[in-house]
C-alpha cells in the first residue's frame, strides 16, 4: 500500500501510469512473512502464558484456525480485485456503501497505530534489557525515530524486507534450537504441555488466543501489493497459504521451546520473554539475540506507521477525510500531516497503556475488519456466484470466517 500511495501521489510523472509487476511467489511469501512474523511472537509469549499457562501453544493454534478462514477469503478477494486499495475496496464492492468503506479504512488505520504502540512497548523491553534504561524514554526515542524515518520517505524494498525477515526467522530458529537442545530445561515438562479435553483451563486458552491472534496480524497486508505481483491470481493465494503455514509452525515451535526452557512464573508478563531462554547462554549469544529482537520489533513499528499514514493520506486524497491529511511535504513528497498525526497517536498510546491492552485492542479491531471483509465476500458471491478466472472458495469459507472472528471477539468477554 505504501508504494502505491506514493506513486499515485506523484502526479504529472510517468510513474502515475502504473506499477511494475515484479514480485514473484518467493518474494511475496517473504514479504508476507516479514509483515506477519516478528513483533507479535517476540513480545507476546509472556502475556499469553500469563493467561493460558503451559497450554499457551494451543492458543496460537486456535488463532491460526480462526485466521485460516479469513485468509482464504482474502485470497479470493485479492484475485477478484487485484488492486492496492485492500479492505476498503472489498467492502465497497460488497456493500456498495462508500461510508462503510471509509469506516473500515479508519479501522485499519487505528489497528495500525495501536499495533505499532504495542510493538514499541515490546521493543522498549528488549532495549531496556540491553541498556538498563527505563521504558518511557525508550518508547519516546523509538517512536520519534521511526516517525522521522517515515516522514523522510524511507520505505523498505521487498529485497530489504526479505533480508530482515530472514534475520527474524533465524532468531526464532535460534530460540527453538537453544530452548530444546541447550537450555537447562527448567520450564514445564513436555508431558504437561497437552491440555486435558475438559476443564476450566480452556477459558484461559481461549482468552489467550485473542492475544495470540495479534501475532498473525499482517498477512492481510500482502493484498496491498497486488498491483506489483506477477500473475496475482495464482501467486497471491499460494503466498498467503505458505505464509500462514510457516508462521504457525514457527509460533508453535517457539512457544513450546520457551515453555520447556523457562519457568512459568518468569515468563508470565515478561516484557522480553524470548531472552529468558538464553539465561545460561554465552554473553555473545545473549547480545546477538537481543539485537535481532530489537530489529524485529522496531521494524514492525515502522511498517505499521507507514501503512497507517498512507491509508489516511489515500482516504483524504479521495475526499473521504479532511484534505489536510493529504498534504505532502514539498521536500520529501511524503504525507507529512498524516505521518505526524500517526506518530503522535502511537506515542500517546505506547506511554499510557500496557502492552496486553494494546494487543487485545488491535486484535479486536482487526477481527471487526475481518467480519466486514468476509461478509463482503458473501455478498459478492451472492451477486456473482460464478468462479470466473480468479481463485475461488466455497461460500462456507467466508461464512465460517465471520463466525470464527465473532466467536474470538465475544468468547473472551463472557
Amino acid at each position: 500500500m505504501t508504494n502505491t500511495k506514493i506513486t499515485k501521489a506523484d502526479a504529472g510523472t510517468d510513474k502515475a501510469i502504473g506499477l511494475r509487476r515484479t514480485l514473484t511467489l518467493p518474494l511475496l511469501t517473504l514479504y508476507g512473512l516479514g509483515v506477519t512474523v516478528g513483533a507479535g511472537i517476540y513480545v507476546l509469549i509472556g502475556t499469553t502464558v500469563a493467561q493460558a499457562g503451559p497450554f499457551a501453544w494451543v492458543a496460537f493454534l486456535l488463532a491460526a484456525f480462526v485466521v485460516g478462514f479469513t485468509a482464504f477469503s482474502y485470497a479470493e478477494l485479492a484475485t477478484r480485485f487485484p488492486v492496492s486499495a485492500g479492505e476498503a475496496a472489498y467492502v465497497a464492492a460488497g456493500f456498495k456503501q462508500p461510508w462503510l468503506a471509509t469506516v473500515v479504512g479508519l479501522l485499519v488505520v487505528v489497528s495500525g497505530m495501536v499495533s505499532a504502540s504495542a510493538v514499541a512497548v515490546g521493543a522498549s523491553g528488549y532495549l531496556g534489557d540491553m541498556t538498563g534504561l527505563p521504558s518511557a524514554p525508550l518508547i519516546v526515542g523509538i517512536v520519534a525515530t521511526m516517525g522521522l524515518l517515515a516522514w523522510w520517505g524511507i520505505t523498505q524494498s521487498v529485497t530489504v524486507a526479505a533480508v530482515v525477515t530472514v534475520i527474524e526467522i533465524l532468531g526464532l530458529c535460534l530460540v527453538i534450537a537453544w530452548g530444546v537442545g541447550f537450555s537447562a530445561q527448567g520450564g514445564t515438562p513436555a508431558s504437561e504441555l497437552l491440555p486435558p479435553l475438559q476443564g476450566s483451563h480452556w477459558g484461559g486458552i481461549i482468552s489467550a488466543s485473542l492475544l495470540a491472534f495479534f501475532a498473525f496480524i499482517g498477512f492481510e497486508d500482502m493484498v496491498n501489493v497486488a498491483e506489483e505481483v506477477e500473475n496475482p491470481r495464482r501467486t497471491i493465494p499460494l503466498a498467503i497459504v505458505y505464509t500462514l503455514i510457516v508462521a504457525t509452525l514457527l509460533y508453535i515451535a517457539t512457544c513450546v521451546a520457551v515453555l520447556l526452557a523457562v519457568p512459568l512464573e518468569k515468563l508470565a508478563g515478561s516484557a522480553a520473554p524470548l531472552t529468558l531462554v538464553f539465561a545460561n547462554a554465552p554473553e555473545a549469544i545473549k547480545l546477538g539475540f537481543a539485537a535481532i529482537a530489537v530489529v524485529a520489533t522496531i521494524n514492525g513499528v515502522l511498517i505499521q506507521m507507514i501503512m497507517a499514514s498512507r491509508v489516511l493520506y489515500g482516504m483524504a486524497d479521495r475526499g473521504g477525510l479532511p484534505a489536510i491529511f493529504a498534504r505532502l511535504s514539498p521536500r520529501t513528497r511524503t504525507p507529512s500531516v498524516a505521518t505526524a498525526f500517526v506518530t503522535a497517536s502511537i506515542l500517546g498510546l505506547g506511554l499510557f497503556l500496557p502492552i496486553e491492552q494494546l494487543a487485545a485492542w488491535t486484535s479486536q479491531i482487526v477481527l471487526c475488519v475481518f467480519v466486514c471483509v468476509n461478509l463482503s465476500l458473501v455478498a459478492i458471491k451472492h451477486r456473482s456466484p460464478g468462479a470466473g478466472d480468479h481463485f475461488h472458495v466455497p461460500v462456507a469459507v467466508p461464512i465460517c470466517g465471520v463466525g470464527a472472528s465473532i466467536a474470538l471477539l465475544v468468547i473472551p468477554l463472557t
